[in-house]
């Protein structure tokens, strides 16, 4: 018999305990009336007999349910002869999972990464099958089970670790649980074409608590397939990280500030911390460093002023923790952009209980957006050049001849007009921006407040809206909407109806513009639209469906694409080009949306039309948290040996003999009858107490 936990059979000395007990027992005196001792001498009392043991039988059950709970507790089994060259037959199908994220950049991890992949080539059998998969935030294969199989037997161990010869860890961010689900699937697919063999995930990883786990909890594991943990970094040094707020996603211009929070991980040793600006030669910009304080296992938010007279600052760097890989926030300023909302209406912005009023509200300025809706009345001539600038043009009045007219050009430019009709007088504009004689728009009954129905959350107006969360528009009341007659419209696109069926926002083509028509006011006159939490993002949908908000994302996360400017779209082929961190460039095709080759954090370039775009891609924020979970922590192991699998983390430096040890006892389970066999002579030790105590 050998023990797994053989330090827990010295709980066995507490069967010194009831002996003890049993020794102390003393019997209760009766008190016996006698007469009057006042004429007896007082004799000593004389020992008759030495202590002695009573009710033996209790006291050996008692002391048995002890030493069998010590003998559980110590997990015994019985050692079995591991023939270390097993005969031929039916191998393991194994696929293994090794981590590739920004957070094994670490000193030393990559090395114990590799010793852990060396040692699990070395146990694996001829008569066994292997996988191997790296991953960060997507999984990539090294190694599939047909070049396994066309390997030879003796260079397959070679084999593997040279094509790891030029592999390292990268910059993306950890999504463990889409590396297990990916893993087991495989697995899966393998075990249709061979059923009845045994299969297996080996994971080598930091287990850092960033890594994305959240997705396992409503998994299924397949029955069958065994996890096996390999963590590496289990003495990793202090970690601290630098990440920017949601707020303020555009940097600041100089003399105004950039909030950051500094993370502390669990483990750290080191409180004591600085940012400072750099230059992209990695020398400290021309401002002081910023002393921070950040205690173990917690984060600071700071206010780091945007240096003045030093603009080729683009990063800030923290020092005084031991691992650098996320220690710098890469920024790039953005030119500032002026969005300008034509609004034809004959109402005035002081006045609210009408629509300007409420539109002004809902396109505010900040940061590098500068929004301005400039009012003007429909019996007053546009000027060709306010006209062009409006990014888009607002209708809730009828206008004159000579106005339409423009505007009718200007849709068939391409852009977008947003109609609202504050009556049903503004059916000629309408007929006249949609290019035909006549278009019916009545007012409709006001017997009841109407409400909207059948809304298409593909269109880009309702994107906002697309998630269950947000869909539901039931606390929207119309108080007043025109029935709007498209009979003669097949091609118009109904976005959204009321409940009585009438049209309530529909979209017309007309050239390679749009008109969209919502057919009731925003204002409280007509609707609780404006006073709803549903307004703002409505409106700044609508702008963005007619692609006339300029770039105003500076930053992504490794791995993120960067969505291109617009004017990338229009550009011949190979005219657009861009300059990556390490200085190379290469040229992107015309008419690329994104670019998604941002696997490294710095600064990328754009050149388009004689204009320079910049980004910023930056280390997930979430590689920060270092702390390694522990097996209790994952989510789903209990669920895992429930299906029938075995979930066991492999100790780092075990030797191979104490590896066996544990897989045997993991199969025995012996201790599983030690605590049935203690807890029914606890039984029999009860009845038995109450038997003598009656």
């Amino acid at each position: 018999m050998n023990f797994l936990a053989p330090l827990f059979l010295v709980g066995a000395l507490a069967i010194a305990g009831p002996v003890i007990f049993h020794l102390l027992r003393q019997s209760p005196r009766v008190r016996v009336l006698f007469s009057s001792l006042m004429f007896l001498r007082p004799t000593p009392p004389r020992p008759t007999r030495r202590r002695r043991l009573d009710n033996l039988l209790l006291l050996l059950l008692r002391c048995l349910a002890l030493v069998l709970l010590a003998l559980g507790f110590s997990r015994p089994f019985r050692r079995q002869t591991v023939d270390p060259n097993p005969p031929a037959g039916p191998g393991k199908r194994i696929v293994l999972m090794l981590d590739t994220s920004a957070s094994m950049r670490r000193a030393g991890l990559w090395a114990e990464a590799r010793a852990e992949l060396a040692t699990v080539l070395e146990r694996v059998t001829p008569a066994d099958s292997l996988a191997v998969f790296t991953f960060d935030r997507t999984v990539r294969s090294v190694v599939s089970f047909a070049e396994w199989e066309a390997m030879a037997a003796g260079d397959r161990t070679a084999g593997v670790l040279g094509r790891f010869a030029t592999i390292t860890p990268g910059w993306a961010g950890t999504q463990l649980a889409a590396a297990l689900m990916q893993g087991t699937e495989t697995l899966v697919g393998s075990d249709e074409k061979s059923p009845g063999i045994l299969c297996q995930v080996v994971l080598v990883s930091d287990l850092q608590e960033g890594g994305h786990l959240e997705a396992l909890q409503s998994f299924e594991w397949p029955k069958g397939i065994e996890l096996s943990v390999r963590p590496v970094g289990v003495k990793a040094g202090s970690n601290a990280g630098l990440q920017r707020t949601s707020e303020n996603a555009d940097a600041p211009d100089a003399g105004e500030t950039l909030r950051l929070r500094v993370s502390n991980s669990a483990n750290s040793t080191k409180e004591q911390l600085q940012l400072s600006w750099r230059r992209p030669d990695g020398l400290t910009a021309g401002i002081a460093p910023l002393d921070v304080y950040v205690p173990p296992g917690q984060s600071r938010m700071v206010s780091v002023p945007f240096p003045q007279g030093a603009a080729d600052a683009d990063r800030i760097v923290l020092t005084g923790d031991d691992a650098d890989f996320d220690n710098t926030v890469f920024v790039v300023a953005l030119p500032t952009n002026r969005l300008t909302v034509l609004y034809l209406g004959a109402d005035l912005e002081t006045n609210s209980r009408l629509p300007q009023y409420f539109l002004r509200r809902a396109l505010p300025s900040g940061g590098h957006q500068i929004r301005e809706v400039l009012a003007r009345p429909p019996s007053m001539a546009i000027p060709p050049a306010e006209l062009e600038a409006s990014a888009l043009v607002i209708v809730t009045d009828s206008l004159p001849e000579i106005t339409m007219t423009q505007l009718r050009r200007h849709l068939l430019a391409g852009h977008t007009i947003l109609v609202s009709p504050q009556s049903s007088a503004v059916a000629p504009t309408l007929a006249g921006l949609l290019g035909v004689d006549r278009i019916a728009l009545d007012e409709a009954p006001a017997t009841r407040y109407a409400m909207l129905s059948e809304i298409d959350f593909r269109h880009p107006a309702f994107v906002p809206f697309a998630d269950a969360r947000f869909q539901d528009f039931t606390k929207v009341r119309f108080w007043k909407h025109r029935k709007l007659d498209l009979r003669s419209f097949p091609d118009a696109r109904v976005i959204a109806r009321f409940d009585d069926g009438d049209p309530a926002f529909v979209e017309f083509q007309a050239g390679s513009g749009r008109v969209m028509v919502l057919t009731s006011g925003w204002h409280p006159e007509d609707s609780q639209l404006a006073l709803s939490t549903k307004f703002v993002p409505l409106i700044h949908a609508v702008l963005n469906a007619g692609n006339v908000v300029s770039e105003t994302v500076s930053s992504v996360l490794v791995g993120e694409p960067i969505t291109l400017p617009t004017v990338a779209a229009d550009l011949p082929k190979d005219a657009l080009r861009v300059r990556k961190p390490d200085g190379t460039e290469i040229a992107v095709a015309g008419g690329t949306a994104q670019f998604a080759d941002t696997m490294v954090p710095g600064i990328y370039s754009f050149f388009a039309a004689e204009r320079v775009y910049r980004f910023a891609v930056n280390v997930d924020p979430m590689e920060s948290r270092t702390r390694q979970v522990g097996m209790d922590e994952l989510p789903r192991v209990a669920a895992v040996v429930a299906a029938g699998g075995v979930a066991r983390q492999a100790i780092a430096n075990q030797s191979k003999t104490q590896e066996i040890a544990i897989e045997i006892e993991s199969r025995q389970k012996l201790w599983r009858w030690a605590l049935v066999a203690a807890l029914l002579v606890l039984l029999m030790e009860t009845l038995a107490a109450g038997w003598m105590t009656r």
